[in-house]
Order: structure tokens, then C-alpha cells, then sequence
């Protein structure tokens, strides 16, 4: 038999073997063949929420079918991602992760499930960049000055974050850490409170996420003088790093990541990749992230366990240091 008709043969084998693979792996080829739910731990309106709408909604026009937008909010995301780890793993369910998902492993003292087994990693959606703010015209004009006066003035300086154990907070914990400083770090219930004192002078620094704080920033009631990233950030291109501030080794982001059920097919996960890596490469999309105060940027499926991984490491050991007790 002549090699080519051998080779022709062998080709045809092949194929006819994939066809007949178990269902989970048959069904990729007309994957999503129905709307796909996409559970987010926080609720509608929030930085979290219309990130994966706006994300979504591009992803919904490659796929072929609408993202349905499902908001469980609840203490540590436990809500949403105990749904989603007990669904159907088809790819037709997905989670929105974030770095919540790390901190809670040390917060809490039982999860319901393992955020590092039972889910599938697809992609990181971005990183959201943290601020170290003050009041304009005020007596900070770097973060220098405020580590030089915290150090001169030890458990005096007020810092203003969010909940214990929310990013800001652990943000600003770990500031103190790394600066080697005495803080006062008030926690208040939501980001508006923390603008509110910040410009009451009830707080001397604020720890923030960068999109509610953009606005005062622009208008001139607040002075951000440091972000908490490794790089600047494109929505404050005047405002340095931490590190360039003078704080060596601080680096801190939050972040979104796509993940679904454990047990969804390779191919599955290979397809919710591809169109994350579409819709976060279309100049519009990245535009409007930008504007949220985000840093858009996709990874494989690889990159974002090995984050995962790492963040929960980290944030467990800050939280350790923080004396922070489980629930």
C-alpha cells in the first residue's frame, strides 16, 4: 500500500476516533448551544458587576449566545461560587472570581468548597489598581510626607479603608507592614464613606479602589499620591507607583478572572479563553476598562491558577500577621 493512502487512512482513523469520544468532549462543537449564566458574587452596579457586563457582552456577540448576568452577593463570595461549583460543568455556567476568592481561604474558617479544585480556570478579565489618596491642598504632598509623619507620629495617622479583610483593607495593613509604620486603619462600610471622611478630615489617608475616586480626583477635591501597582496606571499617568514613592516591594492589585465548574472540558475552556482574549484585545472594550480604573489583561488558564495560587499565599499571610481571626 502506497504511504500517502496509508497516511490518508491513518488521518481518517483519527477523525473518526474524536467523533466518538464521550459526550462532555463531542458537545464542544456546538458549544454554547444556549444562553451562558454568569454568576458574579457582588451586587448589580459595583465596579465587579459591570466589568463582566461589559466584558460579557462582547463575549456573548463571538460566542454566538447572550451572557446572562446572575448577582449572588454574599460575605466572601460563598454564595456565587458555592452555585456554580455544584453546576453542570458544560461551560454554560460560569463564575466571576476575584481576589476575594484567595483572601476567604484564611478568613473563613470552613469553606464550603475548595476555590482552587472545584473550579476551572479560564482567564484573568484585569487588575484594578489600588490609591493612596488625601485631601487636596492639604499637608501631604507625597507619599512620603505621610510615611515621614507616621513614623514621627506612631498610631496617630488615620487611614480610611473599606470592611476587615476587604482588599483596601488588607491593602492598607499591608502598607503598615511593609513601611514599617504604626496606623490607626479605620474600616468604614462602603467606598462613599471613606470619600466622605477623607474630605471631612476625618482620615488623613485613604486606601481605595481608583474608580470611585477618579471623579474627585478630576474635579480637584482629592490628590492621589501613589497607586499600589508594580506599574502606573493609564487613568493617573501622573501618580507613581508605591514603589517609586519610596515604598520597596509593595505591590498590590485586585482583580476579576473567569472561572467554571471543575470538570468542564479542555475544549470548552480553550473556546471561553479565545473569547476572552478577543474581547479584551477590541481597542472599545479596552477604553472603557480603562475608564473604570482597570488594567485590562487576558492570561491562559495556567497563569491565572498559578495567581490564584500565589494570592492565596500571600493574603493569607498578611492576614496572619494582621491578627485578623477567621469566622
Amino acid at each position: 500500500m502506497p504511504p500517502s493512502v496509508l497516511l490518508r487512512r491513518r488521518q481518517l482513523v483519527a477523525c473518526l476516533g474524536v467523533a466518538l469520544l464521550p459526550g462532555a468532549v463531542r458537545a464542544q462543537a456546538g458549544f454554547p448551544d444556549k444562553p451562558i449564566q454568569l454568576v458574579v458574587p457582588f451586587g448589580p452596579g459595583g465596579i465587579a458587576d459591570i466589568t463582566a457586563r461589559t466584558v460579557a457582552e462582547v463575549m456573548g456577540q463571538r460566542l454566538g449566545q447572550p451572557f446572562v448576568i446572575d448577582n449572588r452577593p454574599s460575605a466572601g463570595s460563598i454564595v456565587a461560587s458555592q452555585a456554580v461549583a455544584a453546576a453542570r460543568p458544560d461551560g454554560h455556567t460560569l463564575l466571576l472570581m476575584s481576589n476575594a476568592h484567595a483572601v476567604s481561604v484564611a478568613l473563613f474558617n470552613k469553606l464550603p468548597y475548595d476555590p482552587v479544585k472545584a473550579f476551572a480556570p479560564i482567564s484573568t478579565f484585569g487588575y484594578f489598581d489600588l490609591g493612596f489618596f488625601v485631601q487636596a491642598g492639604g499637608r501631604f504632598n507625597s507619599l512620603k510626607d505621610v510615611i515621614a509623619h507616621a513614623k514621627a507620629n506612631p498610631g496617630k495617622l488615620n487611614v480610611g479603608t473599606i470592611a476587615v479583610g476587604s482588599t483596601q483593607h488588607l491593602a492598607a495593613k499591608l502598607f503598615e507592614t511593609v513601611a514599617g509604620l504604626d496606623l490607626l486603619v479605620v474600616p468604614y462600610k462602603a467606598s462613599p464613606a471613606v470619600l466622605t471622611a477623607l474630605r471631612a478630615g476625618e482620615i488623613d489617608l485613604a486606601v481605595e479602589i481608583l474608580a470611585p475616586m477618579l471623579p474627585q480626583v478630576q474635579a480637584g477635591a482629592v490628590k492621589a499620591l501613589a497607586v499600589s501597582s508594580d506599574r502606573r496606571n493609564p487613568a493617573l499617568p501622573a501618580a507613581p507607583t508605591a514603589i517609586e514613592a519610596g515604598v520597596a516591594g509593595y505591590e498590590v492589585a485586585s482583580w476579576n478572572a473567569l472561572a467554571a465548574p471543575a470538570g468542564t472540558p479542555a475544549a470548552v475552556i480553550e473556546t471561553l479563553n479565545k473569547a476572552v482574549r478577543d474581547a479584551l484585545d477590541r481597542p472599545a472594550l479596552r477604553q472603557k476598562l480603562v475608564k473604570l480604573g482597570m488594567r485590562p489583561a487576558a492570561s491562559s488558564p495556567a497563569e491565572y491558577a498559578q495567581l490564584l495560587d500565589s494570592e492565596i499565599r500571600r493574603w493569607g499571610a498578611v492576614i496572619r500577621a494582621a491578627k485578623i481571626e477567621p469566622e
